[in-house]
């Protein structure tokens, strides 16, 4: 594993083509601006000219800068830490030279001296050259230590935001494995085909939980994971189990959380049908409301004491992972509705690169 010097230059540096980094750097040029003009006040020249001049030579610099750094980005990428990092500074510092000694010369044209405003302009173009270059180099220097301690610390949030969800996915398991395999043993002397079926079911809902794919998998791996949990506990519990997939509405190719509905079916089965002598019907519906994909399980409740209380383990741990992933735009709602426990997931839609296009392509045509 490489150490910070090893790792990529640039990419500890904000992308100065955005439009939100120019907002920024103009910002922030202003402010530096107000801050000289309040510290230099003098009597020769009143405040809000020297403001202006202060702030137009200031936003050259800045809006340079950053369009050099934004064309040189993919060069700067290729490049460690502190050659990286040199090389911004040897930039800037061009930069900088180039706008004092243009400066200079404009203040020493005829336009500018016949008009009166030489005054506002450095008699002498060295120490003006070397003053503004080694201003620019402190800041320049300052703003690059910013920027890597943001960035490492941003990596190391993100680190172990990763590492959090992959040990929560962990710590979902099937816990009908041991009535699953009553169940094949069962069938394996009455129904030989079937205990066939549902071992290879079996092995495949465990290949897919216990799969590293990363932090997501499409929606239509994810409903394909349910559906096989269904089949298995079909077989245990017959005609008492029924499940409605209200589903045509949901994008396949959605990127989720990996055993997201999963679970939620499996807590449905476990609480709701399960313990009810005549079963029931788990109800699963989805639909896509501007850039949100909204997912709805519910199932029905006994009204009667003694019914089984979850840990809540899986609710926890689904609610967890989406914030870990989408943030505040993940929201999860569960609850007990007259004779229905319902669960309400929403998360944003990201759907892979592909698919999203050949998506709007089909609005288009329709």
């Amino acid at each position: 594993m490489k150490t910070g010097a090893g790792r990529s230059g640039a990419l500890y540096l904000p992308d100065f083509c955005t439009s939100r980094a120019t907002l920024a750097t103009v910002l922030i040029v202003e402010l530096t601006a107000l801050v000289l003009t309040l510290a230099r006040q003098s009597g020769t020249i009143d405040f809000l000219t020297d403001l202006a001049r202060t702030s137009m030579f200031l936003l050259w610099i800045g809006l340079a800068g950053s369009a050099l750094l934004c064309a040189l980005r993919p060069w700067l990428a290729r490049m460690t830490v502190p050659a990286g990092s040199a090389a911004v500074l040897a930039l800037i510092a061009t930069v900088i030279a180039a706008v004092s000694v243009c400066a200079y010369l404009f203040g020493r044209s005829a336009l500018v001296v016949e008009s009166g405003g030489a005054g506002l302009f450095p008699p002498r173009p060295g120490i003006f050259v070397l003053r503004n270059v080694s201003i620019g180099l402190i800041v320049t220097g300052l703003a690059l230590r910013y920027f890597y301690v943001a960035h490492e610390w941003r990596q190391n949030v993100e680190l172990r935001a990763a590492a959090r969800v992959h040990a929560l996915q962990a710590r979902i398991r099937p816990h009908f494995l041991f009535n699953s395999m009553n169940t094949i043993a069962a069938l394996t002397r009455s129904n030989p085909a079937r205990a066939e079926a549902a071992v290879q079911d079996l092995a495949d809902l465990f290949r897919a939980t216990l799969a590293d794919k990363g932090d997501t998998i499409t929606l239509a791996e994810e409903l394909e994971v349910a559906r096989t949990y269904q089949r298995m506990e079909q077989l245990r519990l017959g005609a008492r189990l029924q499940v409605d997939w209200k589903i045509e509405a949901l994008p396949p190719n959605a990127l989720v959380p990996g055993l997201m509905i999963q679970p939620l079916l499996e807590n449905a089965i476990y609480h709701g049908i399960e313990p009810r002598p005549e079963g029931g019907t788990v109800t699963i519906t989805g639909e896509v409301s501007g850039d949100l994909v909204t997912i709805v399980v519910r199932n029905p409740l006994d009204p009667l004491p003694g019914q089984r209380e979850g840990n809540r383990l899986a609710l926890a741990n689904i609610r967890e992972r989406l914030g870990l992933l989408y943030g505040e735009r993940a929201l999860m709602k569960s609850g007990r509705f007259d004779a229905e426990y319902i669960v309400t997931l929403r998360f944003p839609l990201i759907e892979r690169p592909l698919a999203k296009a050949a998506r709007r392509a089909a609005v288009a045509r329709a």
